[in-house]
């Protein structure tokens, strides 16, 4: 599958410090201990509408990362996938008269377009669910083999389940009792009801063909990938073991996050499948998460045809910290786009004040927790000073418009 133009990083003198994340399984800030070569999976989209701002909040997430690592001398093996076959997708296709490849397709191209808008680095492997098929049916083999999967006695749709109990530590990763990982489960795509199965927590590895939906052959019938088990055979593929970075939104932690870390530490006998779990908040508007289904939606697409510069909405996402649920506000926008004209003017200025604490600063707020309103602070400071002070360095402007650019994203 194609990814989109990676946009130019500048390369900042020196090294930026370790990167310090949250880890959702540890409930912690902890140094991410990645090496030379960093690995990250970050969930992709579901391509059956276009993208809104929650899902521009959570890649500008990984983006920070991405640009931290690339900051720190870490080269960055990057894989994010596509959900393009679900049911979502089919019931869009099915209300819109379309196909549902072409509905896919469509939705993945405007997807593509937003993120390089918002200058975001694209992964190294981009792969929809249909290009891992054989992928998926390698993994569910293994699982069944293992014992850790096993087909439901249904004459007319013999489904393959994963069973929550096959590793000792399910529900590291989220941390929830079983009360509430029932709740979520049924919430968030999981069928607790479905007769036949041994837990009501199992979760779907492979739905036998069903009429006017699309299948492929398999050793155990023909079918479909379920969603968590095509998240961890692309993972495995790809990258393998020892992932450092498992990402997405917070409404992925479970089911999505546990199960596929579960199956992959099932296929591999490791403890763990990422050393580190992180976790992007959510984006309100009118007090509720931006959804799909709800229906209240701010879509990057939309706000660049109105003319907004893809700029000031990358600004105004990073002005509240990556993990704290937020709202977007007219006033957010507005304060982003008065930001930047501040940002340009002082920058554009032929001197400026001394702009080695101010790199500094931004560079440890970023590596700490991706600090991102600390960072923006020490920004604001600096272009203050300039603009009502001035200053002798004559380098400094350029510096900051570096600094900006390379570790926010920012072309100024």
């Amino acid at each position: 599958m194609q990814s989109w133009p990676a946009p130019n990083v500048p390369e900042l003198p020196g090294r930026g410090p370790q990167l310090r994340l949250y880890d959702s399984a540890d409930r912690q800030v902890r140094p991410v201990a990645a090496g030379a070569d960093a690995t990250m999976y970050v969930c992709g989209i579901t391509p059956y509408d276009a993208t809104h701002l929650g899902h521009a909040a959570t890649y500008l997430t990984f983006d920070l990362v991405y640009r931290s690592w690339l900051d720190s001398g870490s080269s960055v093996q990057y894989v994010q996938n596509i959900t393009d076959v679900d049911d979502p997708l089919f019931e869009r296709a099915e209300r819109d008269g379309v196909d549902w490849r072409d509905l896919g397709a469509r939705e993945t191209q405007l997807f593509r377009e937003d993120m390089a808008a918002l200058r975001v680095l694209p992964p190294h492997d981009y792969v929809a669910a249909t290009d891992a098929i054989a992928e998926v049916i390698e993994l569910v083999e293994k699982l069944l083999a293992s014992g850790a999967a096993y087909v439901v006695e249904d004459a007319e749709y013999p489904d393959v389940y994963f069973r929550a109990d096959a590793t000792e530590q399910f529900g590291y990763e989220s941390g929830y009792d079983r009360e509430t990982m029932l709740h979520l489960f049924g919430e968030r795509g999981g069928d607790p009801d479905r007769p036949g199965k041994v837990d009501p927590l199992d979760a779907l590895l492979w739905r036998a063909e069903r009429a006017g939906e699309p299948s492929w052959p398999s050793p155990f019938g023909p079918g479909r990938p379920g969603w968590h088990v095509e998240c961890a055979a692309i993972a495995l593929d790809r990258i393998g073991t020892g992932l450092d970075i498992q990402g997405g939104g917070s409404d992925l932690i479970f089911p999505h996050h546990e199960f596929s870390a579960a199956h992959a530490e099932s296929a591999t006998g490791e403890r763990r499948f990422a050393r580190h779990y992180v976790h992007a908040g959510m984006i309100a508007l009118d007090g509720h998460k931006m959804s799909k289904s709800r229906g209240n939606l701010v879509l990057v697409s939309r706000l660049r045809a109105d003319g907004v510069e893809p700029a000031a909405i990358r600004l105004g996402l990073l002005a509240g910290h990556y993990r704290t649920d937020r709202s977007w506000t007219d006033g957010v926008l507005s304060d982003a786009q008065d930001r930047l004209v501040r940002w340009r003017a002082a920058t554009s200025l032929p001197a400026g004040p001394d702009a080695d604490d101010v790199i500094a600063r931004v560079r440890q707020y970023l590596a700490d927790d991706l600090d991102t309103p600390k960072a923006i602070a020490a920004l604001d400071g600096w272009a203050t000073d300039a603009l009502e002070y001035g200053g002798h360095d004559a380098d400094s402007p350029g510096r900051v418009t570096a600094v900006v650019d390379a570790l926010l994203g920012i072309q100024l």
